[in-house]
């Protein structure tokens, strides 16, 4: 009878120490879970207050920005008029249609894809009709092959008529309607940025 006390003693107290070790692990979980909880509502409370002009979302369709940037993109593109084309260039020794909207996004600390079917995914697609300047138009311009595969940048919209400058590999970086009948035959959609 005496052993089976103290079979029952140490029962007890090995199932009293269990208890107790699982209360210390469960209250210092709990502990951890509060203070994460509490830094994470710090940390958001400080985020939801920073300022959010002339900032840029890419891709996601909320995007803020100042005419004076769009127009910055705009005059920074138009320096390349009279490049020459050349594939894969970005510079004024030769640039393509794709290098001339990356590079001129660029000056303005907006980072694009360098390819032109990569930069269809950005931005917010919008209707033609709505178009402004600082928009990116986009073409398939190869009758054999259905993927954007130029891209050039909207540098005015007056009643209707929309002009673009872009790269081709015939003249180079030059300013062309959306009117034109090539254009306008090869025409895919329209993307806002910024």
């Amino acid at each position: 009878m005496g052993s089976y006390l103290s079979c029952n003693s140490i029962l007890l107290l090995f199932t009293s120490n269990l208890l107790n070790l699982a209360n210390q692990i469960y209250f210092s979980l709990m502990k951890k879970l509060l203070l994460l909880c509490l830094l994470s509502l710090l940390l958001a409370s400080c985020g939801s207050s920073r300022r959010t002009t002339d900032t840029t979302v890419i891709g996601k369709g909320t995007t803020t920005a100042s005419t004076k940037r769009i127009s910055k993109v705009v005059k920074h593109a138009r320096t390349f008029e009279g490049t020459r084309y050349k594939f894969g260039g970005t510079d004024k020794r030769g640039m393509d249609c794709s290098g001339l909207v990356y590079t001129s996004y660029k000056s303005e600390n907006i980072e694009l894809p360098r390819v032109s079917r990569d930069m269809a995914t950005k931005g917010i697609r919008i209707k033609l009709k709505e178009v402004q300047k600082g928009d990116l138009v986009f073409f398939k311009t190869n009758k054999n092959r259905n993927v954007i595969n130029h891209v050039g940048l909207v540098v005015e919209s007056k009643k209707g008529d929309i002009m673009f400058i872009h790269s081709t590999s015939s003249k180079g970086v030059i300013v062309s309607s959306l009117g034109e009948k090539y254009w306008k035959n090869s025409f895919v959609e329209v993307r806002r940025v910024i």
